[in-house]
C-alpha cells in the first residue's frame, strides 16, 4: 500500500490525496505537522533530501517527492493523462505553470495569512504577491472562458493541479467573484466522481 507523508491544509498534498482518491487506490496517509519542522528531522530528510511534503512511498524505501512529479506517476495509463503527445506536453505546461505562476503567488499568501496568521508581518510580500496571483488567474479565466477544462476538454492532471490552490485562494485575501469562467470550472471539478474536500482527513 502507498504511503503519504502529508499535510492536510497543504494543496500540494490535496493534489495527491484528490488523485489517490480518484483512481480508488487504497493508502495510508501519515500527518506531518511542518510548522514544527518535523520534515527538517533526520529521519525524514533520509526520505527527502529536500525536507517538503507531499512525499509518496510507493515501495518500503522507495520514494517521490514533488506534488506534480506524483500526479504524472500516478496517472500514467489512466484517463487523467492523455495518450496524445502534444496533449500531454500541454498537461505539462499546465503543471509547469502551477508551479511557476500559480503556486507560488496564490499559495503563499494563504500559507502566511491562515496557517502562520502573520498577515502583518508579511503585508509587504503579500501586496506583490497578489498582483501576480491575480495575473496567473487571469491567464487561467482566458483559457477556461473558452475551454471546460484546461486540456482536450476533460479533466485531468492538469485541473488538479490548478484546482488544489485555486478553490481556497480567497483564504489568502483573493478576490475570485469576478473569475465567472474559473467559479463555473470549480463548480466542474467539484462534481467529478469521487471528489473530495482538502479538509477530508480520511
Amino acid at each position: 500500500m502507498y504511503k503519504l507523508y502529508d499535510f492536510l491544509p497543504s494543496g500540494n498534498g490535496y493534489k495527491v490525496r484528490l488523485l489517490l482518491t480518484q483512481l480508488q487506490i487504497s493508502f495510508e496517509r501519515v500527518e506531518l505537522n511542518i510548522l514544527e519542522g518535523i520534515t527538517h528531522s533526520p529521519e525524514f530528510l533520509a526520505k527527502n533530501p529536500n525536507g517538503k511534503i507531499p512525499l509518496l512511498e510507493i515501495e518500503p524505501n522507495k520514494f517521490i517527492s514533488e506534488s506534480n512529479a506524483i500526479l504524472y506517476y500516478l496517472s500514467q495509463g489512466t484517463e487523467y493523462f492523455p495518450q496524445d503527445k502534444y496533449q500531454q506536453a500541454k498537461v505539462m505546461q499546465w503543471l509547469f505553470f502551477e508551479q511557476y505562476s500559480h503556486e507560488p503567488n496564490i499559495a503563499t499568501p494563504r500559507f502566511w495569512i491562515t496557517e502562520l496568521k502573520q498577515a502583518d508581518k508579511y503585508s509587504k510580500q503579500i501586496e506583490q504577491k497578489r498582483k501576480l496571483g491575480y495575473a496567473a488567474l487571469n491567464v487561467m479565466e482566458q483559457h477556461l472562458k473558452n475551454h471546460n477544462f484546461f486540456v482536450a476538454d476533460k479533466y485531468t492532471i492538469a485541473d488538479i493541479a490548478l484546482y488544489a490552490y485555486t478553490h481556497v485562494a480567497e483564504e489568502g485575501g483573493f478576490d475570485l467573484t469576478k473569475f465567472t469562467a474559473i467559479n463555473a470550472w470549480l463548480k466542474r471539478i467539484e462534481s467529478q466522481p469521487r471528489h473530495i474536500k482538502i479538509t477530508d482527513s480520511f
